[in-house]
């Protein structure tokens, strides 16, 4: 095992002895932020699946609403309302922090949808096509937030692997060595004073 290139002195070995709790500690904090990571991406990664299953789910409704839509009212017709639809409200990408990760959190302008077409030449399925449609909009946005989060969860997760890794396997043992041949010179020295000593008595 490799070592540091220091003087084998009592200064040192307090140095490296430092070094060594440091990185210990270092070591330790990073697991523990690992653990809490890799807990949150697990979560959010159950929270994205249940949520695709729905989308799916309601895409099939809001398609079949849509059918209808078109075999009662006419497809012409319901292209034609479609094109007065208010097509996108304003949104904000706030950032909230996950162990000093930062995640988007998308947030509306309003929340609440109106109808802004007529009643003329339109019909219940027309409207719950209409419904169903700005309700998927939403989920696709959830849906957005989430995997943007996992992604970035993961990416944090494999830097702050990296960095466990280098403390675990790098840098611990090239103290630990360091500090072991320090103190294995430092007992030598003293063994050799402590002979010389007893050969300056006898004499």
């Amino acid at each position: 095992m490799a070592v540091y290139k220091l003087t084998p002195t009592k200064a040192n070995l307090i140095k490296s002895k430092n070094s060594l709790q440091f990185a210990k500690k270092g070591y330790e904090l990073l697991d523990r932020k690992r653990t809490v990571l890799i807990r949150e991406m697990m979560s959010l990664i159950d929270k994205a699946r249940d949520l695709q299953e729905r989308i799916d789910i309601e895409f099939k409704e809001a398609y079949e609403a849509l059918k209808l839509a078109n075999i009662t009212v006419g497809a012409e017709a319901v292209e034609e309302i479609a094109i007065s639809i208010e097509k996108e409200k304003d949104f904000h990408i706030l950032f909230k922090s996950v162990m000093g990760v930062e995640v988007p959190v998308i947030k509306g302008e309003d929340t609440t949808f109106t109808t802004e077409y007529g009643f003329f030449r339109t019909n219940p399925a027309f409207d719950k096509a209409v419904l169903q449609f700005n309700d998927i909009k939403k989920l696709i946005y959830e849906l957005a937030e989430l995997e943007n989060s996992v992604y970035k969860l993961a990416m944090e997760i494999k830097k702050t692997q990296k960095r466990a890794n280098a403390l675990e396997k790098i840098q611990i043992p090239k103290y630990t060595s360091t500090i072991k041949y320090i103190e294995e010179v430092l007992e030598e020295k003293e063994r050799e004073d402590f002979f010389r000593l007893k050969k300056v008595k006898g004499k």
